[in-house]
């Protein structure tokens, strides 16, 4: 299956900028299961110094600079991929207990554990606490399955939080989300992670694109036509299992990743410092994922 991803983002200034550096996480990666196949930035004003690298996650990074006087900046990001629809995925069910995971961790004599343990540790947006441990907990009795107890996780966190749009903002805490129990797919990626980082495992987050196909008469899937987040949890010997607390969905062929990392921080689509003129703004964005064989004229 391919696809076609035009994520168009916007900024409106109240004021000249005279230079701006920004960052992009927008470049989808290559996993088993799916390749990108073509991407390119477009950017107006057009820089005057662009490069890419990879950052400490793996995530192929764009880096530009905007030297001239402007009032808005434009960045649009087109790519092509394919995702393969046979690719062997990681089974549901896997009888090595949580506890037993979070026991291997503590001490990591294996590469791959001490590879992965700084996703154990608390980060900016997704902080532990006994709180969050204690709400976990319910999920994780002694001795249950480690992807078992994420499944029912993901399915509490679905059912008893509401996804409200309009609630929260990146900025808003993560006690804030917990205790109101609304918020967005970030958010709710945010909190799983913290909760499972509370009773000491791995987690990470995940963010990239969905795609909807919704049968008639049927509600469209929130997060569609938009950047989209959920969250990975690490099982030893057999790598990431990916959940999505937003729509209580394992995520296989209508998810499109894009970046990993600690939190959103590590992998914000966009990003940077400006210089000049009155720093207030009015941002917009745009997100589509076409199939495209119902796309007449593909990308270059």
């Amino acid at each position: 299956m391919k696809y076609r991803v035009v994520h168009k983002t916007e900024y409106f200034y109240s004021g000249t900028i005279t230079q701006c550096h920004n960052i992009a996480h927008l470049r989808p990666r290559n996993l088993p299961g799916q390749q990108c196949l073509t991407h390119r930035l477009e950017i107006d004003p057009l820089p005057v110094d662009y490069s890419e690298y990879e950052d400490f996650f793996g995530n192929r990074v764009s880096y530009f600079s905007v030297q001239q006087p402007h009032r808005n900046l434009k960045v649009v990001a087109i790519s092509e991929l394919r995702l393969d629809e046979e690719t062997e995925q990681l089974p549901l069910y896997n009888d090595l207990a949580w506890d037993e995971v979070r026991a291997r961790l503590r001490n990591p004599r294996e590469a791959e554990l001490r590879e992965n343990r700084h996703y154990v540790l608390d980060s900016p947006l997704a902080v532990t606490s006994p709180a969050l441990a204690s709400y976990a907990e319910k999920s994780f009795p002694d001795g249950r399955p480690l992807l078992e107890a994420v499944h029912d996780l993901m399915e509490r966190v679905h059912r008893e939080f509401t996804y409200d749009p309009g609630f929260t903002t990146i900025s808003t805490p993560l006690s804030e989300v917990f205790a109101s129990r609304r918020g967005v797919c970030q958010d709710f990626a945010h909190l799983a992670i913290a909760c499972l980082r509370s009773l000491g495992l791995a987690a990470r987050y995940v963010s990239g694109y969905l795609e909807t196909l919704p049968a008639p008469g049927q509600e469209k899937l929130k997060g569609a036509d938009d950047s989209h987040a959920w969250f990975s949890v690490f099982l030893p010997e057999a790598g990431w299992r990916d959940f999505d607390p937003t729509n209580n969905q394992i995520p296989q062929y209508q998810h499109i990743t894009t970046a990993w990392g600690r939190d959103f921080g590590d992998v914000t689509p966009l990003k940077g410092i400006i210089y000049g003129g009155d720093p207030g703004h009015r941002l917009q964005v745009a997100v589509d994922v076409e199939r495209l064989e119902n796309v007449e004229n593909t990308a270059s």
